[in-house]
């Protein structure tokens, strides 16, 4: 699912209770680190399938990296300087997972801890 389809099926539905942007953003990286690890775990069956997983894992980091750049953003400026290096981290390390160099459980962890920044609990494990 493209972020546009996602985000049509989360404002489509006019009786869903209101969903805050942590949440958004957290269910969405929910799903891509999913795929990333699906798509990691069978990597030398569906090669191409890894490549789109990641291709999809850098759409979200590359627009998290536009906000966060963004000089209307309300994150401490320490937060966005650190969550626009793990989007230059993210893609050159998707470079590596591609040349076969690289794994991709790196990606996962990173998503993983953001996912509990995002729930406010940074010291314990995300589901």
């Amino acid at each position: 699912m493209s972020m546009h389809q996602l985000a049509r099926a989360t404002y489509a539905r006019p009786h869903a209770p209101a969903r805050s942007s942590r949440d958004l953003e957290y269910d969405l990286l929910a799903r891509v680190t999913q795929g990333l690890r699906r798509a990691h775990a069978v990597r030398d069956q569906d090669f191409p399938g890894l490549a789109r997983a990641l291709a999809e894992n850098l759409r979200v980091w590359s627009t998290f990296a536009a906000d966060v750049a963004g000089s209307g953003n309300g994150l401490p400026v320490a937060l966005r300087a650190r969550l626009f290096y793990l989007y230059e981290f993210t893609l050159q390390h998707s470079r590596k997972v591609l040349e076969h160099s690289a794994s991709a459980e790196v990606l996962v962890d990173i998503n993983t801890a953001v996912m509990r920044g995002l729930r406010g609990n940074a010291g314990e494990e995300a589901s």
